[in-house]
């Protein structure tokens, strides 16, 4: 049976085998007491408000609520002995936020947590890809 080869798709956490259309993602979440203190919908987020500027221009291009993204900041930070994000005060023109020096840390070292476990599994995923159906 022939492996499949693995390749990175556009998103960054996900590989796909090229011609099959599997894709293969590593989800890491890291629980803190009570709190889903990190996981990919965060990072995402982080990584979004980063790119846009601001939560609720964020929560708009992941197709989410102002409210659930605030959310989600909220405990993220709550779990943080720092804040991730920062934010500007509103206005007429929005007070924007950002990522802070803890959420870029966050972001940079959760991707490349993916990208090393997607490294080291990789024999091994390519012998699960290799048992499905073409």
């Amino acid at each position: 049976m022939k492996e499949p080869r693995l390749s990175t798709k556009t998103s960054p956490d996900a590989t796909v085998a090229a011609a099959t259309g599997t894709e293969v993602r590593f989800r890491l979440r890291i629980r803190h007491h009570d709190l889903l203190a990190i996981g990919p919908g965060k990072v995402d987020l982080l990584e979004a408000i980063s790119e846009h500027g601001s939560i609720a221009a964020a929560a708009r291009s992941m197709g989410m609520s102002y409210r659930r993204a605030w959310l989600l900041i909220d405990e993220l930070n709550r779990a943080l002995r720092e804040p991730a994000t920062h934010s500007g005060h509103g206005g007429a023109s929005g007070g924007g936020s950002g990522l802070t020096p803890v959420g870029e840390a966050i972001v940079n070292l959760y991707r490349d947590i993916e990208t090393s476990a997607q490294k080291a599994c990789s024999r091994k995923l390519d012998g699960l890809l290799g048992l499905l159906k073409d």
